[in-house]
C-alpha cells in the first residue's frame, strides 16, 4: 500500500484470483470506515471511494492500471462512494467527457452559450413578478446539452467563475429595459458562492447595469452551505448581499441535505420547491405532504416560496388553495428568449390578472 498523495492510496492485491478477491478486499477496506475516528477527542466519520483494474485485462503496466483504476475511482465517487470496477464504457465516458469540455470551452469563447427567460408568476394573480434566467447550450451537432450535464463540467474545468459572472452580466443588462415591478433571478453554483468578494462583485455589476438590487434575486442549493471550509464565506457573502437589498432564495429545498438550521442561519428571502415534488401532488402522499409542510414552514418564517414545474390546472388550483406565494412552469410558460420577453410583457405587464383568460390566459404555453 503507498500514499499516491492527498487523500489517494494505491493498493496492489498480488495474490487476487479475479473479481472476487478484489471485491472481498474493497469490503474489507470500507468496512473500516463504518465507525468513526476518535480525532483529539473528536469523532470524525470519514468516508471512502475505491476504483478497481486488474492485470492482464485492464493493462499490463503500471501506468494503465492506474489510470484505468483512477477512472474507475471517478466512478464510484460518482456513484457517492463504495468500490467499482473498470470496464471499457468508461473509457469512452471519459473520452466523451473530454470532448465536451472542449466543446464548452469554444462555445463559451466564440459566444455560442445563450439565456433564456422563464416567467415566476404570483399565484393568486398569475401576474408576472420576475423572470429566472437559465443557460442553454445548443451542441452543433448533439443539439441541445441540458444543464445538468455542462454546468458540472464547467465547475470541473474552473470555467464556472468565469461563465457565472457572464450570466449575471448579460442578465442584469437584459432586466435593466423591463418594467420596474418585474425582477430577475439567476442562479448561482457552489463553487461561485465558495469565492470571496462575491457581494462586491455582484453590486458592481448592478451599478454597471443600471439595475436596482431589489430587482435582483439570487438562487442557490444548499449544497453550496455543506463544506464547512467554506460555509463561513458563503454566510458572510450572503449577509453582504441581503444589506445590499439583493434577495436570495434556496432552490431545490427538500432533495437533498435539507437543513432548517440554513434557514434560521442563511438571509433566505424565498424557499423553491422542487418540481419533483410538485409533479406529484395528488398522486404521491410523501410529496404531497411535504409541499405543504414547506409552504406551511415558509409562512411561519415569513419566506416567500416558489413551486418549480407546475403543469396543470389542478396544481396551480392546489398550491394556490395552500398559499404557495409563487410559481413556474408549463403551465405559464416555457422559458424565451430575451428578444420575446417585451412582447410578453407588453401583452400582460406587471400585475395583470391572467385569470380573466382562465389558469395561463394569454402566456406562451407548452405541453411538457
Amino acid at each position: 500500500m503507498a500514499r499516491l498523495g492527498g487523500d489517494e492510496f494505491a493498493v496492489v492485491q498480488p495474490k487476487a484470483v479475479g473479481q472476487e478477491d478484489a471485491r472481498s478486499l474493497a469490503e474489507a477496506i470500507l468496512t473500516c470506515f463504518n465507525d468513526p475516528f476518535d480525532i483529539e477527542d473528536r469523532k470524525v466519520m470519514i468516508g471512502a471511494s475505491i476504483g478497481i483494474a486488474q492485470a492482464p485485462a485492464d493493462g499490463t503496466d503500471l501506468f494503465e492500471l492506474s489510470r484505468r483504476a483512477d477512472m474507475a475511482l471517478y466512478a464510484a465517487k460518482r456513484n457517492a462512494g463504495g468500490y467499482h470496477f473498470f470496464d471499457g464504457e468508461l473509457e469512452t465516458g471519459l473520452q466523451e467527457r473530454r470532448t465536451l469540455k472542449q466543446a464548452l470551452r469554444t462555445a463559451f469563447d466564440n459566444g455560442d452559450l445563450t439565456i433564456e427567460y422563464q416567467p415566476i408568476v404570483v399565484l393568486e394573480t398569475n401576474s408576472i413578478t420576475a423572470f429566472e434566467a437559465l443557460l442553454r447550450w445548443h451542441h452543433p451537432t448533439r443539439g441541445n446539452i441540458s444543464p445538468s450535464v455542462f454546468v458540472p463540467l464547467a465547475e470541473e474545468m474552473g470555467l464556472i467563475g468565469a461563465l457565472g459572472d457572464w450570466v449575471l452580466g448579460e442578465a442584469c443588462v437584459t432586466a435593466s429595459a423591463w418594467p420596474e415591478g418585474v425582477g430577475l433571478s439567476v442562479n448561482l453554483s457552489p463553487l461561485q458562492l465558495r469565492k470571496p468578494g462575491l457581494a462586491f462583485a455582484v453590486v458592481r455589476t448592478l451599478a454597471d447595469c443600471h439595475l436596482s438590487p431589489t430587482r435582483l434575486e439570487l438562487e442557490i442549493t444548499e449544497s453550496a452551505l455543506l463544506v464547512p471550509d467554506y460555509a463561513e464565506i458563503a454566510l458572510r457573502e450572503l449577509h453582504a448581499l441581503r444589506e445590499a437589498g439583493v434577495h436570495i432564495s434556496l432552490d431545490d429545498f427538500g432533495t437533498g441535505y435539507s437543513s432548517l438550521r440554513h434557514l434560521r442561519s442563511f438571509p433566505f428571502t424565498k424557499i423553491k420547491i422542487d418540481m419533483s415534488f410538485v409533479t406529484d401532488i395528488g398522486r404521491n402522499l410523501e410529496s404531497t405532504a411535504i409541499v405543504q409542510a414547506v409552504i406551511g414552514l415558509a409562512k411561519e418564517l415569513g419566506i416567500k416560496t416558489t413551486a418549480e414545474g407546475i403543469e396543470t390546472e389542478a396544481q396551480w388550483r392546489w398550491l394556490v388553495q395552500r398559499g404557495c406565494t409563487e410559481g413556474q412552469g408549463f403551465f405559464f410558460s416555457r422559458s424565451m428568449p430575451k428578444a420575446e420577453v417585451p412582447a410578453l410583457l407588453g401583452q400582460r405587464p406587471a400585475g395583470a390578472d391572467l385569470r380573466r383568460n382562465g389558469p395561463g390566459g394569454g402566456l406562451a404555453r407548452a405541453t411538457s
